[in-house]
Formats: C-alpha cells, structure tokens, sequence
C-alpha cells in the first residue's frame, strides 16, 4: 500500500505537545473504495438492487501509524485505523471510531512485536494475505464469511505477540481478554498462526477460538451474540441461525505459487459452533470449505482472477452452497486502480434462521450479506460491481 510519509507532523493533531523527532515517523495512509453494482436477490422478497456499494476490493479507511527509536535496536509502535462506507460516510465496524484495528506496543529485532489494543487475529495476518481474498475483496470470500476469510472479526483487549522472521518461517499469537469481572474464561478470544515465505511460495495455517459468554445470552430469538472480545460473524442468513452459540473454533490453511504471470491459491478451512445450554439449536454446526483461485497479469497494469468456492455445512443443517467469481483490475497509477467483479453462487439443502427455524438454504454471494443483501429469498444469487479504488 502507497503511503505518504510526514516527517514532520504538528502533534497538536495526535492531542499531545512537542515536536516529532528525526528518529521517529508517523504516517498517514488510506484507502478509498466505492463502485455502482447489481445484485439479484437483494433482500428476502428476491428483489433485484442497482445501486452504489462500498469496499469490494479492500475495506475503505484512513489511519496514523508511527514509530519512535528507543535505540538498540527496539521501537515502540502504534496504529489507529478508521473503517467507513463511501456511500454514506457512516462509521463501519459497530460504529467504532477506530474500529479496524487501534493499538500500541515494542518492536526489538531480535525477539519480536508485542502490541496492546484491538487488532487483527492472527489468521488475518498470516493466512488472509495468501488467498483470493488478498487480490478480490468480498466477492471470492466464503459464502457468509462463515470463517472469518474475509476479516468480519476483529479482536478488542487483544494482546499479540508476532516473531521475528526466521528464513522465511515466522509465528504469531493472541489473547483477547473477556474483561469481565470474576468470568475470565467467559467471552475470551485466542488465535495462533505460522507461515512460511520463500520466493514463490508461501503457506500458512492458524486456528481462532471464540467464547460466547452466558450472561445477556438466552434461548430466546432476542439472544445472540454477546462476545466482549470479538466481533460478530454472523452477517448472512447462512450462519443466523447459531448466533447463540457457546463457542466458535475455526481452523484454515492456505498455500500460494507464483510462476511467470501465474499465481495459483489454494485454501481450507473448517468451522465448527458449538452449543450449550443457553443456546437456541443443540448439535453442533460445521462449516467445510475449500477454496481455488488463479490470477494472470496479463499486462503490467491489467490483472485477470477467477476463484471457486465449495462450502459444506453439516451436523445441525446441512446445505452445500457453490460459488463461482471473476475478477479485472487495470491500475491507471500506483495508488488509483479501476476494477470489475462479479460472482454467481447456488445453494442447497436446508439451512436455520436467528429464530431456529429450518428451512431451504438462501444463497449469500461471499461476505455482502453484511451490506445488507441477505437473506436472498433464493438459492441463487449474483453480484456484478464496476468500481474505483484509490490508496493515500
């Protein structure tokens, strides 16, 4: 991402006194990404929409990011990201002030980053950057971002450990802290990734846990979920119906290749809710999905991708959904590209609602169940968007 370097910046603006240092930097960066798209089966009535939608490609947002030399070589770091629709200039992520991620910590080059805040799991950071969703956004993420693909979650109260680089092998964990007082176990969030980068190739696999606390969750349709620690996953009508689950584990692979204008991905993951009590559906839910992609630079400023999605969902349902995306991106200049997606997805089987209530399964292109265009009121649905995208 092209950022603008100030190397000098009135701290007025960060709220404190003095005077940015040689030694020291902060950064203003930013992405802004907006397209006109249609979209069948916008809502449960099966209605078509025309209209202008927001952040396909990569989420729009502006941020500060700096660092300051201790010497020795350790630095202490922090970032503030803001997330926000072009359309409506409204607030994402809960309406956070700077809900994409908000942190503080060190940086030593020998042993690692240690930051404080909300942050990105390590899944995100590890295994996100080497699947379609790296190059296409929400239109190739899994069918209701069942597994977090497309980063539906983040971390609050989350400290994150991320290793140095060891010849291209590196680890990361995280703990987010439930913050409630006498139930520390209750609403707590952890993660671990591992990756490994050399020349063409890189892998990586992580694995998230998420609690859902008891308290403020009942059996009833007005319960859900209630995690102090982590974000919602529950965007579409494909996982509504586990909103009250006790807990969320999901584990995910991936591995890319590149060769000549070829790059090819290849990714898993296996998601699974589980029950408890308080809970409105008593077997666990299971989500397998496995996922291609290919991408061709066709030119230097013209990248083509396809990607194919399979997901399976067993155990309380079970309903198979199959998704088909298209990507073109053409860069008019290193920071302002112009872009075209679409994907088609077909569902089948059944599927339950936030009511528990069971019935045929609704399709849900990737994570656009979280603008608004689920439930889909069809077993198919399509997506075509023809956007702009411009980082600072």
């Amino acid at each position: 991402m092209n950022r603008t370097k100030i190397a000098t910046l009135s701290l007025a603006l960060l709220g404190v006194t003095g005077a940015a240092q040689a030694q020291n930097s902060v950064t203003l960066y930013g992405v802004i990404d907006t397209g006109l798209g249609y979209v069948s089966h916008a809502n449960a009535n099966g209605d078509h929409l025309f209209g202008m939608i927001s952040g396909n490609l990569s989420g729009s947002r502006w941020g500060l990011k700096g660092q300051e030399d201790l010497g020795g070589g350790m630095k202490a770091i922090f970032q503030l990201e803001n997330g926000f629709d072009v359309g409506t200039g409204t607030l994402n992520q809960g309406g956070r002030e700077f809900g994409r991620q908000a942190y503080v910590g060190l940086s030593g080059n020998q042993w690692g980053t240690v930051t404080f805040g909300r942050q990105y799991d390590p899944s995100v950071d590890m295994v996100q950057g080497i699947t379609g969703d790296n190059y296409w956004g929400a239109i190739i993420a899994t069918p209701g971002d069942v597994d977090n693909y497309d980063n539906s979650l983040r971390v609050s109260n989350a400290v994150k450990y991320v290793s140095p680089n060891f010849a291209g092998f590196q680890l990361e964990g995280l703990y987010g802290f439930s913050n409630l007082a006498g139930a520390t176990g209750q609403g707590q969030t952890w993660s671990g990734a591992a990756t490994y980068n050399n020349g063409p190739l890189a892998l990586a696999a992580s694995y998230l846990y998420v609690n859902n606390p008891s308290a403020g969750r009942t059996t009833s349709p007005a319960g859900g979920w209630n995690s102090p620690s982590s974000d919602s996953l529950f965007n579409s009508t494909i996982n509504n119906g586990y909103q009250t689950a006790h807990s969320i584990g999901i584990a995910r692979a991936a591995g890319q290749y590149s060769v000549g204008p070829m790059t090819f991905g290849a990714s898993y993951s296996f998601a699974q809710y589980k029950s408890d009590g308080n809970s409105t559906f008593t077997s666990q839910e299971k989500f397998n999905t496995g996922n291609a992609f290919v991408n061709f630079q066709a030119t230097p400023a013209m990248l083509l991708g396809l990607g194919y999605t399979y997901t399976k969902a067993s155990g309380d349902t079970g309903a198979h959904y199959n998704q088909v995306s298209l990507g073109a991106d053409y860069s008019l200049s290193k920071r302002t590209d112009l872009y075209a997606v679409g994907a088609w997805q077909k569902a089948s089987g059944t599927q339950k609602d936030a009511a528990g209530v069971t019935s045929s399964a609704q399709a849900s292109v990737g994570s656009y169940g979280g603008s608004g265009f689920s439930p889909s009121g069809s077993d198919h649905q399509e997506i075509v968007i023809v956007g702009v995208r411009h980082k600072f």
